[in-house]
């Protein structure tokens, strides 16, 4: 409750401040304007392209507007977007409505990739479209898209739809037709590092499953593999590793008869791949004719030997096929056999395939890279027949340890060999374009070595190794006091070969030979042996029967002839004609000296050439008669040796009927030590 005292203090402040109100008036406050809000017309936004939509001006002013609130994405309602005029009291209120729209072409799936030459249709003609609530596969152009070339490239795709295009970048690549290899040759029975091989080429066929596993020939002879199963060991493992075709080589006729080739017939037989071969006749051998189809097959059998073959590799035909060379009818035991023209063939058969469209052509070839000229060689076939883009070759045993391109003539033609005995396994990648060209090659030669053996080419090689090693083991009872070394150039002239070269181990086996024929007619003034027969070396330490048969595996026997000293001479000549060059049918000498000059040209270059007659060398007369030693192969003309071969046909030759390696390993039991000895036998007296 108030007291007095402050009623009146209260009262006194009401009176001041009613009087104070009176005295001074109010002060008034303007409104602000209200703000104007202008409402535009409703409208579309179609393909995306919300600017289209919106007013840009009013009255002469431009509009800004508040695009960030409009959701391009949200389809099927009017959405508000707001907006005003700079320096103006005056804002702007428009509704839109986002009708749906292309936003991107989505990327094809993966590398874009094409073949040379490639139409471009199909589904490169539409590609998935982004709309907004969905994706469409919709026609697109493309700039910049052309297979004409091989390489990578950027394209553009472009999408239009009323009147609004969405492009996308395309990196892609023009690929060439590839073809890949394996390839082997002159393996000769060499099986101890066959398992290693298998391993190999499961790797590389892991890596690649269309490369192609390819043999150029020379399976047969030169182990004890086989002089004991005739090549079946060797099949059973080629037919293992899948290979895809075969050509036949020379030693693949070394069994041959009058009536023909058994061994040979059965190890074609069962193969479970094709042979191509165009350049040999086998109408008249009674086993081998019914493997033969005088075609080119595009579906051939395993097991049967053609005129050539047609596979297909990506996406491409390639055309195979095989020539052996003509010297087989000189250094083997053809039989009924014939061997035709190698460029002859080779030429037919390169028009056959180009008249069936095939542009990509593969000569798998036992000619021998770089062998005499004047018989056959590959550098001559890729000089005188165009077409052919590869060859794979064998017989010189050359180490090509990248591929050669030749590029003479129209295309280029690469070349390839894999050296001998299976220690290699070879291979070769190329690239061709549109029209069969290589472009690109690249190749080596894979040690087998380097790989741990096959499992399953161990097992099945294992019990015919079984049966070799106790063969191979057995020591004869003579020893070495150092190796026997049996060299090869493997193309480098300036190198010492046993196919060029007087050697040890060429003096050892002629000197057993002599022995052994004086034995039988001590009128045997001299023994020689061709270089080709010469297949191992002997080490050093005790000598098994393994060695022995190794060193001369083809199982000939001695023969002797008896020849005018011209024919001795001429054959002579022969020996040394293509000398640095090696040749199987240089002559390693007993009883017999010879020195040449190869400065002088062929068929001229013997300086001297003398007979041992009792203890001092005499000159050959070349009216005299002279008893010569040899390999009954040689001595029926093997090797081209045409006066040999003549004295065969008048019945001046007497085969004697006793196996060479016999004789060598008794020759050798008989000395009981040998020592490794060069004695100037056969001297180039070149300044």
């Amino acid at each position: 409750m108030l007291n007095s005292k402050t009623r009146k203090f209260y009262q006194g402040m009401l009176a001041a401040t009613l009087t104070a109100s009176v005295i001074a008036p109010a002060v008034v406050t303007e409104a602000a304007p209200a703000k104007q809000t202008v409402k535009l017309k409703a409208a579309f936004v179609e393909n995306g392209d919300l600017d289209a939509a919106l007013d840009k001006t009013y009255q002469g002013n431009k509009i800004y507007w508040y695009k960030s609130t409009v959701d391009m994405d949200k389809l099927g309602t009017y959405q508000t977007v707001k907006g005003y005029i700079k320096w103006k009291n005056q804002h702007f209120e428009k509704k839109v409505r986002v009708i749906n729209y292309p936003k991107a072409i989505i990327a094809p799936k993966g590398e874009l990739t094409f073949k040379h030459g490639e139409k471009l249709t199909g589904q490169l003609n539409t590609l998935q479209i982004q709309f907004v609530d969905r994706v469409l596969r919709q026609p697109v152009k493309w700039t910049n898209l052309s297979t004409d070339k091989i390489g990578k490239f950027t394209a553009t795709a472009s999408y239009t739809h009323k009147g609004r295009t969405v492009t996308l970048d395309v990196p892609y690549e023009v690929k060439g037709y590839e073809l890949s290899f394996m390839h082997t040759n002159d393996t000769h029975a060499s099986l101890d590092f066959a398992a290693n091989r298998a391993a190999a080429v499961k790797e590389l066929r892991a890596q690649n499953p269309n490369r192609l596993l390819v043999d150029a020939g020379d399976v047969f002879s030169g182990s004890l593999y086989f002089n004991e199963f005739k090549g079946q060991v060797d099949l059973k493992l080629m037919n293992y590793m899948k290979y895809d075709m075969m050509v036949p080589g020379n030693h693949e006729f070394d069994l041959g008869t009058e009536t023909g080739h058994k061994e040979f017939s059965q190890f074609v037989r069962y193969a479970n791949f094709p042979f191509v071969s165009s350049n040999v006749d086998y109408s008249n051998d009674q086993y081998m004719k019914s493997l033969f189809r005088d075609e080119i097959a595009t579906k051939p059998f395993n097991g049967r030997l053609y005129e050539g073959i047609i596979q297909e590799v990506d996406g491409k035909k390639v055309g195979f096929f095989g020539l052996t060379t003509e010297d087989t009818a000189n250094i083997a035991s053809p039989g009924p056999i014939q061997f035709q023209n190698y460029i002859e063939e080779a030429k037919k058969a390169v028009k056959a395939f180009e008249d069936m469209g095939v542009d990509q052509i593969v000569a798998v070839s036992h000619l021998g890279y770089d062998d005499n000229p004047a018989i056959d060689n590959d550098l001559e076939l890729a000089k005188h027949v165009d077409g052919i883009d590869v060859i794979i070759g064998g017989h010189s045993h050359t180490r090509l340890d990248a591929p050669v391109l030749i590029t003479e003539g129209d295309n280029p033609t690469v070349i390839v060999q894999a050296y001998q005995y299976g220690d290699f396994l070879g291979t070769l990648d190329l690239v061709f374009d549109k029209d069969g060209k290589v472009v690109s090659q690249a190749g080596k030669l894979i040690d087998v070595k380097t790989y741990a053996p096959d499992p399953g080419a161990a097992r099945l090689l294992a019990p015919f190794a079984a049966e070799i090693d106790g063969i191979k083991n057995a020591e004869i009872g003579a020893s070495a006091t150092a190796a026997f070394e049996n060299l090869r150039d493997s193309g480098d002239v300036t190198k010492p070969s046993v196919r060029k070269n007087e050697t040890a181990l060429g003096n050892l086996i002629t000197d057993g030979m002599l022995d052994r024929a004086k034995q039988v007619d001590p009128q045997v003034v001299a023994a020689i042996q061709n270089a080709g027969g010469i297949r191992a070396a002997i080490n050093e330490g005790p000598i098994t029967t393994g060695e022995v048969l190794t060193t001369l595996p083809f199982g000939n026997t001695l023969a002797v002839m008896t020849l005018q000293g011209s024919e001795l001479l001429a054959a002579l000549e022969r020996s040394v004609s293509v000398y640095p060059i090696e040749s199987g049918g240089f002559l390693h000498m007993s009883g017999m000296k010879l020195e040449f000059d190869s400065s002088k040209p062929a068929n001229s270059r013997v300086v001297k050439a003398q007979v041992l007659q009792g203890e001092t060398y005499v000159d050959i007369d070349p009216s005299a008669t002279y008893k010569i030693a040899t390999n009954f192969f040689a001595a029926k003309g093997g090797d081209n040796y045409l006066e040999f071969k003549k004295a065969y046909e008048e019945g001046r030759v007497n085969d004697l009927g006793l196996i060479d390696w016999e004789i060598m390993r008794d020759y050798l039991v008989k000395q009981g030590e040998v020592t490794p000895t060069v004695e100037g036998r056969v001297v180039d007296v070149k300044e």
